[in-house]
């Protein structure tokens, strides 16, 4: 649509009611828990974002109201207000009050768009408590408000303004939502996101209960967001590699830099929306990658006789890319918009990552023997790699290496039934051994720190010890190219650690090991951390276990009011200290224990976490523990 095209009531198009929303808001929004709740967010900021796509907005605004409410507002062209021909209402009441209605299925009023199916503005308001939209178009100020999705009153006119936009504000409804209380992190992560994939727009988020504040711009785009994905890497390319160009009309848009790691980090998106199990865009980048480095590579003889063809996994060690996309009529596999399914695009996206690669390689034939320099010790550790894999396969593994004197199996067959607990230690793990259910618990005692994974190819890797045998009792593989998911031999992997600086720093190696190397394990749900207790009440009969420091000070407050009761605790430095039926009732029975399910929202902030925290670079790690020491309550050195 161009500038000059009318953008009226008449594009508004309606598909179906709003009926089912409140019953089943989860069908809407993924879940009505914390994640649930910042959806709702991200819908009404992707209608906004929508019009930054088409051209029509450079400035959105998000503030959370200290009475817990969200306002977002946009500088675009504002709702359609008027009468639509066939619903005789205003557009904006059909908008925010009927599912599936919207402008964003003519292709006229939004060639590309995030916000697909129409559901988005409209689900908000039906599980808000309140909501109210003011639009400015035309000269006007046009308003109408909403509880539980019911318009209150019809649109009116509230006031005059030359400039144009939309502005939001919501009440979730606590009859929905048990928790209501909104994350500053959370949602800066999304809007940092989606300022990376808008080049040049000006998102600004405000929490007016902390009086916290961020502003979002940047004038690089993607080249900014490898950037910033890499601030604790050291960088073998001067700056990212950039390739933008049009094919049939899809705009593909790739930035990527090499660095001196061993993991591969590449984040798919499609018209914003990150496609977290890739698709046909980033198969196309893959296969372009690989030919075109090989091909590159030959031509300028950079590979000597000998030397193996440079595979894929070789050629994205070290990897940080962000692919981009967007597409008029994109077809997602699955509701949850993951998988890009458009056969067509890998071609377009293979032919302009091929020509443009070409072009930034010889823009720079120093930087390019770097990057094919790098591809060829990938090459050289894979075979190395290939044989350690191979004696971390289940059978092999369990046969030559003895796994069955360190590894307490269970008696279920039954993947589905299973549990695996990796425990810090020989002495707690001798408790796990004796106190847990052999029919489906299996424990695997870990000796010491595993290797840091963050700073080692996988043939040192998998030259530990450790990590063979972690890799060899799971029994799925290692690795993005050979990890099988279905070959999984427990339904839950546990982590289980002490409470102390140690175990921290273990379960900190372990989750480094599972996100780089076992990810599916995280993202389909099957990496969990025990809660052992830290404190232990006994007085007489009665036995107390205090999880975390607010129960230990409420008990304390109880127990200590009259000023009469000396109340004496014991504090556990370590699982080893209790016994099998104690280890039992409070850390491994499933009746009576807390696991927290490790989950991974923001994949782009997890990967900076890790690379802070474990990688070579000191100062990053320096500053992050100078900003949280003040939140350390108890710490046994």
């Amino acid at each position: 649509m161009t500038k000059n095209e009318k953008y009226d009531a008449s594009n508004i198009q309606v598909l179906k009611g709003l009926e089912a929303v409140r019953k089943r808001p989860a069908m809407y929004i993924g879940d009505i828990s914390t994640r649930g709740l910042h959806h709702l967010v991200y819908e009404v900021v992707d209608n906004s974002i929508d019009e930054a796509l088409a051209g029509f907005c450079t400035e959105i605004e998000v503030v959370m109201g200290k009475d817990g409410s969200v306002t977002v507002r946009d500088n675009g062209r504002g709702i359609p207000v008027d009468i639509h021909p066939d619903h005789k209402k205003s557009a904006l009441e059909i908008v925010m009050t009927v599912l599936h209605a919207g402008g964003k299925f003519d292709k006229k009023s939004y060639k590309v768009s995030g916000g697909l199916h129409g559901v988005g503005i409209s689900v908000v308001n039906a599980l808000s408590e309140w909501l109210w939209v003011e639009v400015a178009r035309d000269g006007k100020v046009h308003r109408q408000q909403y509880a539980r999705g019911v318009p209150l009153a019809p649109v009116k006119v509230v006031g005059r303004r030359k400039s144009t936009g939309t502005k939001v504000c919501f009440l979730p409804d606590g009859e929905i939502f048990k928790k209501r209380k909104f994350s500053f992190e959370v949602l800066s992560e999304r809007l940092r996101e989606l300022a990376f994939l808008n080049k040049d727009l000006k998102i600004t988020i405000r929490d007016e209960i902390s009086g916290k504040q961020e502003l979002f711009r940047y004038k690089g785009g993607l080249i900014s967001f490898v950037e910033y994905l890499d601030q604790n890497r050291n960088s073998i390319t001067k700056k990212p590699l950039y390739i933008a160009d049009e094919k049939e009309g899809v705009p593909v848009e790739i930035a990527f830099s090499y660095t001196d790691t061993y993991s591969e980090n590449i984040y798919s998106y499609v018209n914003n929306i990150h496609t977290i199990e890739g698709g046909s865009h980033l198969v196309g980048f893959k296969t372009a990658l690989t030919r075109t480095l090989n091909n590159f590579a030959s031509k300028n003889k950079l590979l000597k006789n000998g030397d193996p063809t440079l595979s894929g996994d070789d050629v994205r060690e070290g990897i940080t890319a962000v692919v981009s996309v967007k597409h008029a009529d994109p077809q997602f596999e699955g509701q949850t918009k993951t998988k890009l399914g458009n056969s067509e695009v890998r071609g377009i996206v293979e032919s302009i990552v091929n020509e443009g690669l070409i072009r930034e390689l010889e823009k720079n034939m120093t930087q390019a023997r770097k990057i094919i320099d790098k591809c060829k010790q990938a090459a050289r550790s894979r075979e190395a790699a290939r044989k350690a894999k191979e004696l971390t396969r289940r059978k092999t593994a369990l046969e030559s290496e003895g796994l069955p004197g360190k590894l307490a199996d269970c008696s279920l067959r039954d993947a589905t039934r299973t549990e695996l607990f990796l425990v810090e230690g020989d002495s707690a793990g001798g408790s796990a051994k004796q106190g847990r259910d052999r029919r489906f618990q299996a424990i695997l005692p870990l000796r010491g720190k595993i290797l840091n994974v963050e700073k080692a190819r996988i043939d040192k890797m998998l030259a530990n010890e450790e990590i063979r045998t972690i890799v060899a009792a799971i029994g799925a593989g290692i690795g993005r190219s050979d990890f099988d998911l279905s070959r999984i031999r427990y339904d839950k992997i546990i982590i289980m650690t002490d409470a102390d600086v140690d175990g921290s720093h273990i379960r900190t190696l372990l989750l480094t090991f599972f996100f780089r190397h076992m990810r599916e394990l995280v993202d389909q749900g099957h990496l969990y951390i025990a809660q052992p207790p830290l404190y232990r009440y006994k007085k007489g009969g009665d036995e107390i276990y205090l999880y975390d420091e607010e129960a230990r000070e409420q008990l304390i407050k109880k127990l200590s009011k009259n000023g009469k009761e000396k109340v004496e605790l014991q504090r556990y430095k370590g699982l080893g200290e209790m016994n099998p039926t104690q280890l039992w009732s409070t850390t491994m029975d499933p009746e009576n224990r807390t696991l927290l399910q490790v989950t991974i929202d923001e994949a782009f902030e997890a990967d900076l976490i890790f690379s802070k925290l474990m990688g070579d670079k000191v100062e990053p790690r320096r500053q992050f523990i100078e900003e949280n020491a003040k939140y350390v309550r108890n710490l046994d050195v």
